[in-house]
């Protein structure tokens, strides 16, 4: 499950986590965008042992590389063997408009990210030029016992390819179910036993999927006009589907944009409809080769509870 839970105050999320792990949930995932980081909301579910936490993702622009190894050893020494670290580029939009950061050379910089960290976690002192960050004089001053396993955020082959390579698992967002046929095997080919988390965007309802829509249009234009999401849904095919919102957009026509998007892309990238919908929706995620599927609710303040309860494993 993500967490923070929408509409959930941060006082309220490790007992929140204690009931996530009494329902059969096993690992709670943060995100960070506009509303909380990523790390915070771990640490606040790190005292309920039964479950694994994970960062989907930490941005490898927003922190420094020494930075990023402190924050990480840190989280992982609290949790020993249960914190995960998923790090990707995050988006132009967030690194450099939001915090003003050259977004340059992501592939290049995921990869030497990668290769720092696994030596900082193995304690050794690092003093390189890496191609897109210098290091001067580092050592890591946690001891890890247990190094946390680091995945990568991809989209498109190159990244898929690099994360089965160098990292432990991958972390998908923003696919379908079928989309993982396309995806996956960049991944299996360089690491046929890495890990695969998906984000999933789910919005239990009372299964008019007709009413639905409307808002769940909002969140596939938000994310998808973003361009490195853009040019994944090109790759997966969607040009024509999703040139009319693309082209509005563009214009400044948010309405325009929001009508332009056709049902079978909302109905393919979000699961949506009765807790039976939504969970025949999620597994059909796992039938195409997703190992961890994270569910990311749409639902909030009153419905938090019964959604989470209705999709826990019967």
């Amino acid at each position: 499950m993500t967490i923070p839970l929408p509409g959930v105050p941060l006082p309220e999320l490790p007992a929140w986590c204690g009931r996530l792990a009494d329902l059969g949930f096993t690992d709670v995932w943060s995100s960070e965008a506009t509303a909380t980081d990523g790390i915070i909301p771990l640490a606040l579910a790190a005292a309920e042992p039964r479950l694994r936490l994970g960062s989907a993702i930490l941005p490898v622009y927003t922190r420094g590389p020494a930075l990023l190894a402190q924050t990480a050893a840190t989280l992982a020494a609290a949790a020993p063997g249960r914190f995960v670290l998923g790090l990707g580029t995050s988006s132009n939009v967030i690194v450099s408009n939001w915090n003003s950061v050259p977004f340059t050379r992501p592939y290049q910089r995921v990869l030497d990210t990668v290769r720092f960290l696994r030596r900082a976690f193995a304690g050794e002192k690092i003093n390189e030029e890496f191609p897109s960050f210098t290091v001067r004089g580092f050592r890591l001053g946690v001891a890890l016992p247990t190094p946390p396993k680091i995945m990568v955020a991809a989209l498109r082959p190159r990244m898929l390819e690099l994360a089965g390579r160098e990292a432990d698992g991958v972390i998908l967002n923003w696919l379908s179910p079928d989309d993982c046929d396309t995806v996956l095997p960049h991944v299996r080919e360089h690491g046929p036993d890495a890990e695969v988390i998906a984000r999933i965007f789910v919005y239990v309802h009372d299964g008019d999927r007709e009413r639905a829509r409307p808002a769940l249009r909002q969140l596939v234009a938000a994310y998808l006009t973003v361009p490195v999401y853009r040019q994944f849904h090109v790759w997966l095919g969607r040009e024509a589907a999703l040139a009319g919102m693309w082209e509005a957009w563009e214009a400044g026509d948010r309405r325009g944009a929001l009508a332009a998007i056709p049902d079978e892309v909302v109905d393919d990238l979000i699961v949506h409809g009765t807790a039976e919908q939504c969970r025949a929706g999620l597994q059909r995620y796992v039938d195409h080769g997703i190992t961890t599927p994270v569910l990311a609710l749409m639902n909030s303040g009153p419905d938090v509870a019964d959604a989470v309860s209705a999709l826990a494993a019967p």
